[in-house]
């Protein structure tokens, strides 16, 4: 399955299930927050990334720098979840890395693709399912589940300027991108289609890399790693 074909699912459950969002949270505890439980890669990782950004740019101007609002990574999770259940959360996530250890493995860079999202094309390196990183991705799925709201809205991303897509794929994340749909990969821009399209057609040398830690970052517009929460 590519990533278009999943961008595709999980926008059509989201607009047959929650087409109008939720009220706004009641209290600061109540505030609905959304998360990208994640790999942060090498610098291996983060030189091929700011390199095809920088392409990227140079074709799509308007388009965002990875930075530390954009930070490169492999998202594992993404989802909705309560402020005051963000402590919760991390301990379940803590317990989960008490027995897997993602920094010890390698993980394998495999191709680019990309998917229209926001009227622009979204591009990524795509990463080899591994039976070490399917594992890790569903103990998180399932150690954040209890802890899950099922929609949000533009309020609860950095800047809180997210599009209907954006919002859309974190409501859908699980199940529609998850568990067998689960597409590892690390997203490095944004560009005009026949732009991604062309650099998808050009050879690619299949590359490994490293995850230096896991970190859970509150999600921008486009599903960037806007704002690091975890560690502190």
């Amino acid at each position: 399955m590519n990533l278009s074909r999943l961008f595709a699912l999980a926008f059509g459950f989201v607009a047959a299930s929650a087409p109008g969002g939720v009220a706004a949270a009641a209290s600061a505890d109540d505030q609905v927050i959304a998360i990208d439980v994640l790999l942060e890669p090498d610098q291996t990782m983060i030189d091929a990334a700011n390199m095809l950004n920088g392409r990227l740019r140079g074709n799509y101007p308007k388009g965002y720098e990875l930075d530390a609002l954009h930070a490169p990574h492999v998202t594992l999770l993404q989802r909705f979840v309560r402020q005051g259940d963000f402590d919760t959360v991390t301990a379940a996530v803590g317990r989960v890395l008490a027995t897997e250890h993602p920094t010890e493995a390698r993980m394998q860079a495999t191709g680019l693709d990309y998917v229209i999202w926001g009227g622009v094309a979204v591009t990524a390196v795509t990463v080899e399912r591994s039976p070490e990183l399917l594992r890790l991705h569903q103990r998180v799925v399932d150690a954040v589940q209890p802890y899950s709201v099922d929609v949000g809205t533009a309020a609860a991303f950095v800047g809180s300027d997210a599009n209907d897509e954006t919002i859309g794929w974190v409501a859908g994340f699980v199940p529609k991108s998850s568990g067998g749909a689960y597409m590892p990969h690390v997203t490095v821009g944004v560009a005009t289609e026949a732009f991604a399209k062309q650099l998808k057609a050009e050879p690619f040398q299949p590359f490994s890399f490293k995850a230096r830690g896991v970190a859970i970052y509150q999600l921008g517009n486009f599903g960037t790693a806007a704002r690091k929460l975890w560690p502190r």
